[in-house]
């Protein structure tokens, strides 16, 4: 089966060069290649077919990896590593055959050991004159993003959100269901629905804050999404909810999900940014917001949060980790087409910047494997759903997706990734935390 669905991909990019391997009297693309994938790679563990035909690489793989052009490897050797790789997929020059998660997950060693040492460029050289690719790199699909101003000001950070959520909420309800949240689920039963994790998940957010100890306490939510939470919240709990989404796609949605809901008098919707916000509650919500904030801006991040914060108030922070810290950088795949600017941050710092504004860290708790499965569910919906996507946001975009989700999938598997909640309190004057002393009422 195709990896990305069920119909051929259309190539976008028609100015392939005709390569001298397509003679008679000339060596097929592969033997070209070859030194160049051994230099840069060493052995394939996947089978890699070339435009000509010719392929190198094991038959038993799990799966193959077509060059439908020249161009692909154009921009692989014009870009050595991910992102030009990304771009050739992206684009429709490269494609893949077999079940995208063992693919990929076989790739990452070989990903792992490719360099681009002064001992690879003979090779590179010579196979870019022999396939007449000398001419430059090709643009970059329009599918990248390119943010501009000063990093993490509301303006930067507003259009970063844009690119990434701006999408089309019929997009996304393709592969996340009906709650519409996009975040790490809790499968606390192996038989749950990804509907029924997801609501677990914000259940076990609910009742961390403290929520279900008595109805009408104020929760701000912070970078909203759909409005998933904010109306889980209200609805089971009775809390009177500020929520806030710098997505103007978000924020509409949202606020139809909460008339729909009949909890109007319950749920405010903003599109404003969370340092805008002002006011006094009993507990903050930020439910896969936090990447986004950056490391240099996290202790401004948290002394705003602890400020809002009433003395017993409890934050929650829902993110993205990982260990040592790490800037999606412009040279990655996910920071050029999926999260401009993001950051993932260790969970030590995070802990540790909390505590630093007067905020008391009561528990930390990893939920990596519920995001594998939470993306593994996710990848199954989109490519069910293929046709669907490619018709609603082009086919380059719903590239960048399945990609991303399912390598994002296999980093959780793996340990590359992490996903930690961090549940912190604002003492009051006598230091007292308000809370349980045992977890029991959270599971």
């Amino acid at each position: 089966m195709q990896l990305v669905g069920h119909r051929p991909p259309t190539v976008r990019d028609h100015r392939a060069p005709t390569a001298p391997g397509h003679g008679t009297s000339s060596p097929p693309a592969a033997e070209v290649a070859a030194p160049v994938v051994a230099s840069m790679v060493g052995e394939l563990p996947v089978r890699v077919e070339f435009w000509d035909g010719s392929a190198i690489g094991p038959e038993d793989g799990p799966g193959t990896i077509r060059l439908r052009t020249p161009d692909a490897l154009r921009r692989i050797l014009w870009a050595p590593g991910e992102l030009g790789v990304a771009r050739a997929f992206v684009a429709g020059d490269l494609d893949v055959e077999g079940e995208i998660l063992p693919l990929i997950k076989s790739l990452r060693p070989a990903g792992a050991r490719l360099h681009n040492e002064l001992k690879t460029i003979p090779a590179v050289v010579k196979a870019l004159h022999r396939f007449g690719l000398m001419n430059g790199p090709l643009s970059p699909p329009p599918e990248e993003a390119h943010v501009g101003g000063w990093l993490h000001t509301r303006s930067r950070d507003a259009e970063a959100i844009s690119h990434h959520y701006d999408v089309g909420n019929d997009f996304y309800r393709l592969f996340l269901g009906e709650t519409m949240t996009y975040s790490c689920a809790r499968f606390a039963d192996d038989d749950m629905t990804l509907d029924e994790a997801q609501e677990a998940k914000h259940e076990l957010v609910c009742r961390k804050l403290g929520l279900h100890e008595r109805p009408g306490l104020r929760l701000l939510d912070v970078g909203c999404g759909w409005g998933s939470m904010a109306i889980h919240a209200a609805r089971e709990h009775h809390a009177q909810v500020v929520a806030v989404t710098i997505s103007k796609e978000q924020a509409e949605l949202a606020r139809s999900r909460v008339v729909e809901a009949g909890l109007s008098d319950a749920v405010d919707v903003r599109l404003q940014d969370y340092r805008e916000v002002q006011g006094r509650f009993d507990a903050i919500s930020s439910i896969g917001m936090f990447e986004h904030v950056g490391s240099a801006r996290m202790r401004t991040y948290f002394t705003h949060l602890h400020e809002m914060l009433e003395p017993g108030g409890r934050l929650l922070n829902h993110a993205i980790s990982s260990m040592g810290g790490s800037k999606l950088s412009s040279r990655s795949f996910t920071g050029r087409y999926v999260f401009p600017d993001g950051e993932l941050i260790d969970v030590g710092e995070v802990a540790l910047n909390m505590e630093k504004v007067g905020l008391e860290v009561r528990d930390v708790e990893a939920l990596r494997e519920h995001y594998e499965l939470t993306l593994q569910h996710w990848v199954a919906n989109l490519q069910e759903h293929w046709d669907e996507a490619v018709d609603l946001v082009g086919e380059g975009r719903a590239r960048v997706w399945i990609l991303y989700m399912a390598a994002s999938s296999i980093g959780f598997g793996d340990g590359g990734l992490g996903l930690h909640q961090v549940l912190a309190v604002r003492p009051d004057v006598e230091g007292r935390s308000h809370l349980p002393r045992t977890r029991r009422s959270w599971n």
